[in-house]
């Protein structure tokens, strides 16, 4: 593997069979699945020919990931041509997530509340590339393994079936394959209806140099199984990390940088909390408005509220200037002073505004149909926004290559039924994951997010079909 490390040590440029990582595949794809025997579960990359027209030595770079478990071997190949032209930055940004450090992640995330008071939560993800996300079931009885250096490893059975959004914290090898340990949640729910986000916060710090090095750690990179594992409600959590003393691990391939991440969770009851880590201490904030983005601080977009008491979704269209009578002849006026930029404090006030607002449905399903309208403001097309190398954009510059932030997936969470819903860049509609149904099964399951991708159902032959009255 040959890296090449920038300024911000974020871009590496890798030629290796770390290609296939990136799991980018077009709707058209080809999924295959062989099934063998295996005692252990362990996660490798294969060596493969590329099935599309691409040419053979770049082909030849390309891995198929193999998963093993108890039962069997699925191995899954995803195939694809334009994606995999079009994703070179992305793989450098696979390494940054394959090195146990979370990349940029400028997300938007809002908890809606139906007419009945049950709690939901939108959440999109924003980066200036795709990364190897996996779908991935996890097991009531599963067992996790936090490990920080120079301390006993922190281990924790998962008392709860979980459904999530992981990355490979690490570049798998013949030698060292990855563990199910080593998927690590970006977003996820367990059978309970907490739920765990991962969102980019630049001024992130931990406090490993001021802990007894005696004592169990937790690894950020391990917040998500750990607390999705564990607990059923956002006051189990806060009481949890009184006692549990979390650190950001260095990662060596970006230079010992550390995760720049912080965390929402949410419960059924409609609760919200926010941790983060600021000079060297874990905040733990309460969340009254449900929405969180990235930076600043999440007390400082409190207090920036207080600059849009002003706000109503009352249009008001009419008024007068002088003698002179105005009226507007649109509807929609009421979001004129929103902000329009897809900043992280832009969006904090736009998803603080939709929340409050969007219609209250009175059923599930109604909810998640507004739900899905609401995330749909929030939804970045690539080359809408470009920040050009050395500019300061990206979260702060974070990317430090020149790039265009937009949406690899968007999720919604029904936090009441324990149901997911998921939609990719390369996906025209949302995929529905029901984690009641899943927990009937003890097997860890993972599959590419890439397998969700395509346009929608084609109605051609239906509309065709249809019998008209002479």
């Amino acid at each position: 593997m040959l890296f090449k490390q920038y300024r911000h040590g974020l871009t590496i440029a890798f030629i290796s069979g770390l290609v296939g990582l990136v799991n980018i595949s077009p709707s058209a794809a080809s999924t295959q699945f062989a099934q063998s025997t295996s005692p252990e579960f362990a996660y490798r990359w294969h060596r493969a020919m590329l099935e599309a027209d691409l040419p053979k030595n770049f082909a030849d770079r390309l891995a198929k990931p193999t998963f093993k478990s108890n039962s069997g071997v699925w191995r899954l190949t995803m195939f694809s041509r334009a994606r995999l032209r079009e994703s070179m930055i992305a793989i450098a940004l696979g390494l940054v997530g394959l090195a146990n450090v979370a990349p940029v992640m400028a997300c938007t995330k809002l908890t809606y509340l139906d007419a009945n008071g049950n709690a939901y939560h939108g959440r999109t993800m924003e980066l200036g590339g795709d990364l190897p996300w996996l779908l991935t079931y996890f097991p009531a009885g599963q067992t996790f393994e936090s490990d920080v250096d120079g301390v006993p490893p922190l281990t924790y059975t998962a008392q709860y079936a979980m459904f999530a959004v992981t990355i490979p914290n690490r570049a798998p090898t013949d030698t060292s394959p990855l563990t199910a340990n080593e998927l690590k949640v970006v977003e996820g729910i367990n059978e309970q209806g907490l739920s765990i986000s991962i969102l980019a916060y630049p001024s992130a710090a931990g406090t490993q140099r001021q802990l007894d090095v005696t004592q169990s750690l937790l690894s950020v990179n391990d917040m998500g199984s750990w607390a999705l594992g564990q607990f059923q409600t956002v006051e189990e959590v806060k009481a949890a990390l009184a006692d549990q003393a979390v650190v950001f691990t260095p990662a060596a391939a970006i230079g010992g940088a550390e995760a720049p991440v912080h965390f929402v969770l949410n419960d059924r009851t409609g609760a919200t909390i926010v941790v983060e880590f600021h000079e060297g201490e874990m905040v733990i904030y309460d969340n009254p408005v449900g929405v969180m983005t990235n930076g600043p601080q999440f007390d400082w977009h409190l207090t920036n509220l207080n600059n849009y008491t002003h706000l109503s979704n009352v249009d008001q269209s009419t008024g007068t200037f002088g003698t002179l009578p105005v009226n507007q002849p649109d509807s929609g006026i009421a979001t004129a002073s929103l902000p329009s930029s897809n900043t992280s404090v832009g969006r904090f006030v736009r998803a603080v505004y939709y929340a409050q607002f969007a219609e209250k449905a009175s059923d599930p399903d109604g909810a998640i149909l507004t739900l899905a309208r609401v995330m749909n403001n929030f939804d970045r097309p690539k080359d809408i926004t470009y920040d050009p190398p050395g500019s300061g954009g990206g979260e702060g510059d974070a990317l430090a290559m020149g790039d265009t932030e937009y949406t690899p997936w968007t999720i919604l969470a029904d936090l009441s039924q324990a149901r997911v819903f998921l939609r990719t860049y390369y996906g025209l509609n949302y995929t529905m994951f029901d984690l009641s149904q899943l927990a009937d099964t003890d097997e860890l399951k993972v599959m590419p997010i890439s397998a969700i991708d395509g346009l929608g159902s084609d109605g051609t032959s239906a509309l065709l079909s249809v019998d008209m009255p002479q």
